[in-house]
């Protein structure tokens, strides 16, 4: 897959900018499914946050930017239709656009619901994250993070990338996510990890890596 990992979705010209080049062509002339699975795992979660999200009324543009077609995919269903159903769905996406919430809450149903076994296949594939959602991709989440409770009882997630996310970096929202406690957190990951702000996102491809940005963030070595 290719990635693009938001703090808070498509904020700015520049982010608008990275997924068109990872698209290859104009949003107008792409496809996208949505995931708002994460929005119901989070302590604060209720149907408000997924509707917001699916209607392109939140302030983290998504789905809104003027795709040609968005579906929802909810990953707690795909259980129970069959992947001779769904699978088609995602293989036919152009990008696959995973909202913020739980991040281990949307790790597990990743798993559960065999998405993330697909995800070595989908190569020409554009997955757009959103806070949890880019958060999954990573290595470990850290405990600052740690809300629903996975049956694993740790803080691992998918390890699709090898460095760590933290997100929100002094968001009005988040005011406990300072530079200070971000760098409290890197502490206790193992790999690099970045804190980013709203302003930033992450680009990867063929293994890549690129800050997007017109605001704040910073990487955190091991050593550091």
């Amino acid at each position: 897959m290719k990635l693009l990992l938001t703090d808070s979705g498509v904020r700015n010209a520049s982010i608008l900018a990275a997924l068109v080049d990872l698209l290859g062509k104009p949003i107008a002339e792409a496809d996208a499914l949505c995931i708002p699975t994460a929005g119901y795992g989070g302590p604060f979660g209720d149907p408000g946050g997924p509707w917001r999200f699916i209607s392109g009324r939140s302030p983290s543009p998504m789905t809104e930017l003027g795709w040609r077609s968005v579906g929802v995919l909810e990953l707690t269903t795909l259980p129970g239709i069959g992947k001779e159903r769904w699978v088609s769905w995602v293989r036919e996406a152009d990008a696959l656009l995973v909202n913020g919430g739980d991040a281990l809450y949307l790790c597990h149903w990743m798993r559960e619901s065999g998405l993330a076994d697909l995800f070595p296949s989908l190569r020409d594939t554009v997955y757009v994250g959103l806070s949890a959602g880019s958060m999954v991709l990573t290595p470990r989440i850290g405990e600052h993070f740690v809300g629903w409770q996975p049956p694993t009882g740790d803080d691992s997630t998918l390890g699709v990338v090898d460095f760590s996310v933290f997100p929100h970096l002094d968001s009005p929202d988040c005011p406990e996510n300072t530079m200070a406690e971000a760098e409290r957190w890197a502490a206790g990951i193992t790999g690099p990890a970045y804190a980013i702000d709203a302003q930033t996102a992450i680009k990867v491809t063929d293994g890549d890596v690129e800050v997007v940005s017109e605001g704040h963030w910073k990487l955190f070595s091991p050593a550091s």
